[in-house]
């Protein structure tokens, strides 16, 4: 079975890695959703993280995702077995960010039919429009958190300043506290969250939750030149990482990964996990050779020499 955490300040147990359903209705149909949902929950995972909004780029609106697990959960039975997350907050062709109190009423509800669930387990403040009052959203979640429809909130895209407020404001008005972060970390992207995210993740006790955890896809290590950008439909996204400093990182995985006999996705992902407050990797996978990359990392435990080689690499 995979190993469990529990995220703090809940009574949610969560496995270490967290399935990232971006490519639900994406770059997976329905049928190969199930396969892929049906070999993770079968291997002992329970936690997977969705959007209303995914994959909104493809339909304008999106909601594909969220039907597509809602629809599995029902076929299977399975939903009390599951920790489901999902955001509210983000753009899509019809509206822009929005975290006020009348799209999150009504997104809540959106969500729920899609998922064919009564309750989500983690509710995320996907991003911060910016503009709608810190009260005005906690108050929000408040009311469905006292109304059964969300368990627990946490957040993602919002500014250091706004999530620090968020906390003064929950705790001067006995509202509900994020319990969680879910930021752009990894071995290539470390400076803004160490440095900016860290201090509040450690004063607040959150449990973080990476997205991005394989920096689209270039700590797989499948991209070393430009001409491999043609190999997935995601490789554009990682072409920023071909520089000295990537290279030295994907160095570090290759010989920490021919030490291990693994793969150097594991790697990177047994990195995160070895970081202090660190929950669950987000990661994706469309295919089951890629899910077993991803089931190994939490088994994977890397040395104080692999950890300083890594690190050394990445600063």
């Amino acid at each position: 079975m995979a190993t469990k955490i529990k995220i703090s300040n809940t009574d949610l147990e969560v496995s270490r890695i967290n399935f990232g359903g971006n490519v639900f209705g994406w770059t997976l149909d329905e049928q190969k959703s199930f396969e892929i949902l049906d070999a993770f929950a079968g291997a002992g995972f329970n936690f997977i993280d969705t959007a209303d909004t995914y994959s909104w780029w493809v339909n304008g609106k999106g909601g594909q995702s969220e039907t597509i697990i809602g629809n599995w959960l029902k076929a299977r039975g399975n939903r009390k077995d599951l920790v489901i997350a999902t955001k509210v907050g983000s753009e899509t062709k019809e509206h822009g960010f929005d975290i006020s109190k009348k799209h999150i009423l009504k997104s809540v509800d959106e969500s729920l039919q899609r998922l064919q669930t009564d309750y989500i387990d983690l509710y995320y403040t996907h991003f911060d429009d910016n503009v709608t009052p810190i009260e005005e959203t906690l108050s929000a979640y408040d009311e469905i958190v006292k109304a059964g429809k969300v368990r627990y909130i946490a957040a993602s895209n919002v500014s250091p300043e706004r999530l620090q407020q968020s906390f003064e404001v929950s705790e001067k008005n006995g509202f509900p506290k994020y319990v969680a972060l879910q930021p752009h970390y990894n071995l290539v992207e470390r400076t803004k969250y160490e440095t900016e995210y860290l201090p509040l993740v450690e004063k607040y006790g959150l449990t973080v939750f990476p997205y991005w955890s394989l920096a689209a896809g270039f700590l797989t290590g499948k991209y070393r030149s430009e001409a491999d950008f043609s190999k997935s439909v995601r490789g554009g996204g990682a072409s920023k990482y071909l520089n000295e400093k990537g290279f030295a990182v994907l160095n570090a995985l290759d010989n920490v990964a021919g030490k291990h006999n693994t793969q150097q996705a594991t790697v990177a992902l047994a990195w995160l996990l070895a970081q202090p407050h660190i929950g669950a990797t987000i990661v994706s996978a469309t295919s089951k050779a890629q899910l077993e990359t991803l089931f190994a990392a939490p088994e994977l435990k890397l040395d104080s020499e692999d950890l300083e080689l890594l690190d050394k690499a990445s600063k």
